[in-house]
């Protein structure tokens, strides 16, 4: 039987209608009742208006035996691409209002093509997860599928961005595509991430614990180092996703895109002249003398509730994408521990990959001494840091703005490492170890037949510190190529990236190195 176009047309219309409805009612009235939105609602909330083209949308489970009513369209994830702020990106979003968007055959083959067209045309692959993990009814198949998509991650890691967004649940083997993406953005009191969930933990363990305990946004943000951002609400998140995506290129190949900002390069940072405390001891916020020297004080911090003795994030100087790296002196002194290292580690790594010029920080008393930390392995963990900063090729540049002690300082970003430009502070004190410390060492002896120890070992502290913990002696053999005034630290660095801007260097030619995972 023959059909006109306008009966076709209609079957067209039809068929699309049923799949932009594939979720009943029940679920999707579930799903609003929970504070979350549907899977089509992020996308169109996510991506710029009318930009979305949906791929695979008539796609359909084929195991055999189901009715049509049993094989919606969609199969539980929509895919495509459309644009963020004009830019190019590709997307998955899990739908579980379809199947529990739990995944098989078709989800799984929907997932593949659409990363191997973010791969292959070189833009950022954003996936949105709410899911049931593999499908039950189809076996070892969801798993394949599984597999095929790590392998897509790894793949394409370092070539384009890759963005975890947990909407709802993500368990199981499931868990491990956004733990190799390169940020994963969670929701408090509506994300869960986990291997096995509660009552598992309990027949196994007996640790009696809660599903927002185990797996939840804050756990996650807090304890493990998972999440990346957490946010309060998935709107919240959604805007987060947009504004990270403005810091990154597209691919390896591009580099960040500037932005017209104004803000003077030359300005001055007077604020930061009075910020240092008269004692070495005292504490202060790294991150105020981030905002104060970056553009108009925008700095997305990531990780900012792990591992907190570090910080890092993204910003702009003079229009330029910067990844910043800096000890946190409110925070245990500043000091590198296993989880600071490993955070520190991976930013750096991530913008290597990405083009994006380094800035350190440096204000560092040491490593963490103790059991736990040698046992945790602070070791290893420390070389993956030292490791990052010595294969990075993007512009490299150190301040140094109060302690740089012993190994500690050496790891983070030194000219004896790489790094291009090196600034110290009048306040900086670059010395193998603090002023007491290598006091009792220097001096053991004479400290003790000393009438007045305490006395003399004031006076040789503050003797030892006008020797060696200054920053002139390391000017004076070129380790650090200027001392500057905290007022002059913007214009520094503004002058310095831009003067690198055309950076190139090669690593050896290798598969790959051996990093101390």
């Amino acid at each position: 039987m023959e059909h006109t176009i306008d009966e076709r047309l209609a079957q067209l219309a039809a068929r699309k209608e049923r799949a932009l409805h594939a979720g009943s009612e029940r679920a999707i009235e579930r799903q609003h009742s929970r504070g979350k939105m549907t899977a089509r609602e992020r996308i169109d909330y996510l991506l710029d208006e009318g930009s979305f083209q949906e791929l695979d949308m008539l796609a359909r489970s084929r195991m055999p035996g189901l009715s049509a009513d049993e094989r919606p369209y969609t199969d539980g994830v929509i895919t495509g691409f459309g644009t963020i702020d004009g830019r190019r990106v590709c997307l998955f979003s899990q739908d579980p209002t379809v199947n529990g968007g739990s995944l098989g055959e078709v989800f799984g083959e929907k997932i593949h093509k659409v990363m191997d067209l973010a791969a292959s045309i070189g833009v950022p692959m954003i996936g949105i997860n709410d899911g049931g993990g593999a499908r039950v009814q189809e076996g070892v198949v969801g798993l394949h599928y599984y597999g095929g998509i790590f392998r897509r991650n790894v793949a394409t890691s370092g070539v384009v961005p890759q963005v975890s967004v947990i909407m709802g649940s993500c368990a199981g083997g499931a868990v491990y595509s956004p733990a190799i993406t390169d940020f994963v953005f969670m929701v408090q009191g509506t994300s869960h991430m986990f291997i096995t969930g509660p009552d598992v933990v309990k027949t196994v363990t007996g640790e009696d614990v809660t599903l927002e305990e185990l797996g939840g946004a804050m756990s996650h943000a807090t304890k493990s180092g998972v999440a990346t951002f957490v946010s309060a609400d998935e709107k919240s998140c959604l805007d987060e996703v947009r504004y990270l995506l403005s810091f990154l290129p597209s691919n390896n190949l591009e580099e960040p895109a500037l932005a017209v900002s104004g803000d003077d390069p030359e300005r001055e940072t007077p604020e930061l002249v009075g910020l240092m405390p008269a004692s070495p001891n005292q504490p202060y916020d790294m991150k105020r003398v981030i905002t104060a020297v970056v553009d108009d004080g925008e700095y997305l911090e990531v990780h900012s509730h792990w591992a907190m003795s570090i910080t890092c994030g993204f910003a702009r100087i003079d229009g330029r994408v910067v990844g910043i790296v800096g000890n946190q002196p409110a925070v245990l002194a500043g000091v590198l521990d296993i989880d600071s290292s490993e955070k520190a580690a991976r930013f750096v790594r991530t913008c290597d990959a990405f083009n994006i010029p380094l800035v350190t920080f440096v204000d560092v008393p040491g490593f963490m001494p103790g059991t736990d930390q040698e046992y945790g392995g602070i070791i290893r963990h420390g070389a993956k840091l030292l490791y990052a900063y010595c294969e990075a090729t993007v512009p490299r540049v150190q301040v140094i703005t109060r302690k740089a002690y012993g190994g500690a300082y050496v790891v983070m970003n030194s000219k004896s490492i790489g790094a291009d430009l090196a600034y110290a502070w009048p306040s900086a004190e670059l010395a193998v170890m603090g002023p007491q410390g290598a006091v009792e060492i220097l001096y053991r002896r004479e400290l003790a037949a000393a009438p007045d120890p305490a006395a003399r070992r004031a006076e040789l502290v503050e003797e030892y510190t006008e020797r060696f913990a200054t920053p002139y002696i390391a000017a004076e053999r070129g380790y650090v190529d200027d001392v500057i005034s905290p007022a002059d630290t913007r214009k520094v660095l503004a002058r310095s990236l831009a003067m690198l801007a055309s950076k190139r260097e090669e690593l050896p030619h290798r598969k790959h190195g051996n990093v101390p995972l």
